[in-house]
């Protein structure tokens, strides 16, 4: 199995986690309160599911949609990484954001290679 392989399960089951989590705890729920963003969870938690989904998709069947889905997903770690820094969050934090969008910009820079 490839690196790139590994790369695309990674971030697809990882952002399938996070979606279900949404659901099933309180603790994404209470971070889009104290990021006073309530408003935007449900939709942040269908395109990570979507984005998910759309990797997987498109890494098997349907190159184009992989490259949505990394850049989506890589987009939206980037925006997360912004709420976390003016928020003054720790780089401890923040890493998760910052691991995501960079996984999620390397899967893209190798869909368009």
């Amino acid at each position: 199995m490839s690196l790139y392989t590994v790369c695309v399960l990674l971030s697809s089951v990882s952002f399938l986690g996070y979606g279900v989590s949404y659901f099933t705890g309180p603790h994404m729920k209470s971070e889009f309160k104290r990021f006073q963003l309530e408003k935007l969870g449900l939709l942040t938690v269908v395109l990570e599911l979507l984005g998910a989904f759309g990797l997987m998709v498109g890494f098997f069947f349907y190159k184009p949609l992989l490259i949505i889905s990394a850049g989506g997903l890589a987009l939206l770690m980037l925006l997360g990484l912004i709420v976390r820094l003016r928020l003054k969050d720790s780089l401890w934090i923040s890493l998760p954001a910052l691991f995501f969008m960079v996984l999620n910009g390397y899967i893209l820079w190798g869909a368009l290679q």
